[in-house]
């Protein structure tokens, strides 16, 4: 598997991609994006311009889709730049360690060159060592001075009409 291609997905990749998309929630020991939720990924990736996210897949000359990557950009008032933020990069099992990842990488840093982004920035979850190692492999600085935190969509139906229980802590 020396050769591969990244390129940005076109919307006859969908089934493709979404397919990926449930590897990677299986990897996760997640449930897999419902049918609505597909369908909302469909669009936000090719539904008209602008599009809420871009999708890359990486593929065998073959065709075979080997893994993907979503972006979508964020901005930094300090830097008064776009961030381009990556928000899933997956390279199935059976494809690792052929440098499809680093490829991803690089492929994504031109594409925020390109952009004018200020930076590039993605979270990894505590548990995913082989991530962990493969970013600080590139160099990749971990923000250990930076917390996630997350409104749920009922918090936010909760915050915005002005129900939110803050006393209850996180849902």
């Amino acid at each position: 598997m020396a050769e591969f291609a990244i390129r940005p997905a076109a919307p006859a990749d969908a089934e493709r991609w979404l397919a990926l998309v449930d590897a990677l929630a299986d990897y996760e020991k997640l449930d897999r994006p419902r049918p609505d939720a597909r369908e909302r990924l469909v669009s936000d990736a090719f539904g008209p311009p602008p599009n809420r996210i871009q999708v890359y897949l990486a593929e065998s000359p073959g065709g075979e889709a080997l893994g993907y990557a979503i972006t979508c950009e964020t901005y930094s008032s300090f830097l008064a730049l776009p961030t381009l933020y990556l928000e899933d990069l997956f390279v199935l099992p059976e494809a690792r360690r052929h440098g499809i990842g680093k490829a991803f990488f690089r492929f994504l840093a031109a594409e925020a060159v390109r952009r004018g982004c200020g930076r590039m920035e993605w979270v990894v979850l505590d548990w995913n060592q082989l991530a962990i190692e493969f970013y600080d492999g590139l160099g990749a600085r971990h923000m250990r001075e930076w917390y996630t935190y997350r409104l749920t969509s009922d918090q936010l139906r909760e915050m915005a009409d002005g129900t939110l229980d803050a006393s209850k802590g996180s849902h």
